[in-house]
């Protein structure tokens, strides 16, 4: 695409990036009032906004496709995350158990697990926050973007 998209469609590709984040606060407001959920909400905005609008637009089709690829991508990346940290927690505390550990070690164990998972978390979150700011930004001004790490699930 050499000329530059109109500027209805520079805000629906923008909208396909954004609307992830949004999906996100969502689902943390969800876990914040008490309903423990992990659903990928952050896929259902971009998917939305990329079905009904990539006949229409051209430039809509290939940022929803870039930004659900990353979606994807990040999904995956925090479903092998909590699978690994279910893993670790089962690991230590069959070894806290079985090596006779008072409560106190299991504790700090526990807690030294829960400091690193939420820095991580709080570090993937602040990374797609300004990776998607950035692509939103760029697709507004009608430049496209590619996201690092992202598995190319749609061409």
């Amino acid at each position: 695409m050499r000329e530059k998209p109109k500027q209805q469609m520079r805000i629906w590709a923008m909208l396909c990036h954004i609307s992830a984040l949004l999906a996100w606060l969502l689902l943390f407001f969800l876990v914040f009032i008490g309903i423990p959920l992990y659903l990928p909400l952050n896929l259902l905005a971009p998917l939305l906004i990329w079905r009904f609008k990539k006949a229409q637009y051209s430039w809509i089709d290939l940022q929803g496709k870039e930004s659900l690829n990353f979606q994807i991508s990040l999904t995956f990346y925090t479903l092998i995350v909590i699978f690994l940290s279910l893993i670790l927690v089962v690991t230590s505390c069959g070894i806290a158990v079985t090596s006779n550990s008072t409560v106190n070690e299991v504790k700090i164990t526990f807690d030294g697990l829960l400091i690193m998972f939420m820095s991580l978390i709080l570090l993937v979150m602040l990374l797609q926050s300004f990776l998607v700011t950035f692509a939103a930004i760029k697709a507004y001004k009608g430049e496209h973007y590619r996201y690092p790490l992202t598995i190319r699930v749609l061409r």
